[in-house]
């Protein structure tokens, strides 16, 4: 049997809630949303760092955050981590990176508007990226670096940019191998230095009459001003994806290739904390998670928890190749999750969390610049059943504590795993 190409398009920042095959009235995904009537949606798909460098090198290495060292932003990927690129490499794939990598800079190598030197690229044959693309280009215009170390300036809005370096690579690179291909993009997550969603111009006035989210209603925050930008980022990703799809299909591609579609994060639009993401609520960690060819084509909807940790396993099983027992996750090829799933967080504080289908339980620690605290304290216990938009913290209730005391082990256990050293959970209020 001919091995499909891969490809993994990557959102940054994108809501599960703005996908219309999760709930969405305003036709912001009808690209995303047809490829799910084809393929398999993953109803419960869940980050498992909800910061952008770390949740990156969780899906190049296959294990979480910690374990490679690059517990926050800014951090490289270890030169000596094998990575899927190595892995598929080996296989006898092509592989190539579009858009943003974000798992090159560090203290003594800031690359974050320069070339990426070809061993910090994790292993990619084909390169057309930046490391910190907020840094090298706004909503319109900016720059990639090629494999040569070659700037590349663009003109237009920047998804579209990043798509059309995708699409040159389908179109114009010989396809005597299979291909992985992982396509970065940058959008919806908000232009650091401008404080705002930089939409397509005009383009937000359509997704003005949006439902407010749940978990969003009665809360402060930005999203009264920003939400109709965010949605009209969404849309234009969504579009750039229809485009690509477009391509592989003119090609001759399309029936031979598995295409993932998920974002690193969500967005809770400050009200959570002081920006966008990096906390244990659903607005930060649930995603949308779509995989249509091979065997997921006809999949239907999966109920089941999965976490973005089960990628990496399912790119190398896809291809054929045996999955490393080192790696934290499990392949999805037989559309089944897990009954419970594990998420490390970081820069705002020193943070874990479980999320089964009717708990949230998480504990938090001081932020300081380290993989792990020596102790943490209980934060958040909520349930999902009654309380799905996180509204009553029931951590200091005492007539959960037999359900903390089962989180608490349920959670302590994955750390462990996870190669965590400190094990130590204090109650909240002690």
């Amino acid at each position: 049997m001919k091995r499909p190409n891969i490809i993994f398009y990557f959102s940054d920042q994108q809501r599960a809630d703005t996908a219309g095959c999760y709930g969405q009235r305003l036709p912001v995904t009808p690209n995303l949303d047809a490829v799910a009537e084809e393929g398999t949606v993953f109803e419960n798909a869940f980050t498992c760092q909800p910061v952008c460098g770390p949740m990156r090198a969780c899906l190049q290495s296959g294990v979480y955050a910690t374990q490679t060292g690059c517990y926050r932003n800014d951090i490289a990927l270890p030169t000596d981590r094998k990575t899927l690129a190595n892995y598929l490499s080996e296989a006898g794939y092509d592989t190539a990176y579009i858009g943003k990598w974000h798992l090159a800079s560090d203290k003594e190598h800031d690359l974050k508007a320069k070339a990426t030197p070809k061993e910090r690229r994790g292993g990619y044959d084909y390169w057309r990226a930046a490391d910190v693309l907020e840094f090298t280009s706004h909503g319109y215009n900016g720059y990639i670096f090629d494999g040569d170390g070659k700037r590349l300036d663009f003109k237009g809005y920047r998804a579209d940019a990043i798509n059309d370096y995708a699409v040159e690579y389908i179109e114009k690179q010989p396809h005597d191998k299979p291909f992985f291909m992982f396509v970065s993009q940058l959008e919806p997550h908000h232009q650091n230095d401008r404080l705002r969603f930089e939409a397509p111009r005009g383009a937000k006035k359509a997704f003005k009459d949006y439902d407010v989210p749940g978990d969003l209603e009665g809360t402060l925050g930005d999203w009264r001003l920003q939400m109709p930008a965010y949605l009209a980022c969404c849309n234009r990703v969504d579009y750039n994806f229809g485009r690509l799809i477009k391509s592989l299909k003119d090609n001759g591609l399309y029936d031979n290739t598995v295409i993932i579609y998920t974002s690193d994060h969500g967005c809770h639009f400050r009200t959570r904390n002081a920006e966008y993401k990096r906390s244990c609520h659903e607005a930060s960690i649930k995603v949308p998670l779509v995989i249509t060819g091979g065997g997921f084509t006809g999949g239907g909807r999966v109920s089941d928890l999965v976490s973005l940790i089960d990628l990496p396993a399912t790119v190398l099983d896809i291809a054929g190749v045996k999955v490393p027992e080192s790696y934290a996750g499990k392949s999805l090829t037989d559309l089944k999750g897990h009954d419970s799933v594990f998420m490390q967080i970081s820069e705002s504080q020193i943070g874990r969390a479980v999320r089964t289908k009717k708990w949230k339980y998480s504990v938090t620690a001081k932020n300081k610049d380290c993989a792990y605290a020596e102790s943490y304290t209980e934060d958040f216990l909520y349930d999902l059943e009654s309380d799905p938009y996180e509204k009553n913290n029931l951590v200091s209730d005492p007539a959960y504590a037999d359900v903390r005391a089962d989180l608490r082990e349920l959670l302590t256990g994955y750390m462990k795993k996870a190669g965590e050293p400190y094990l130590e959970i204090k109650l909240k209020g002690e």
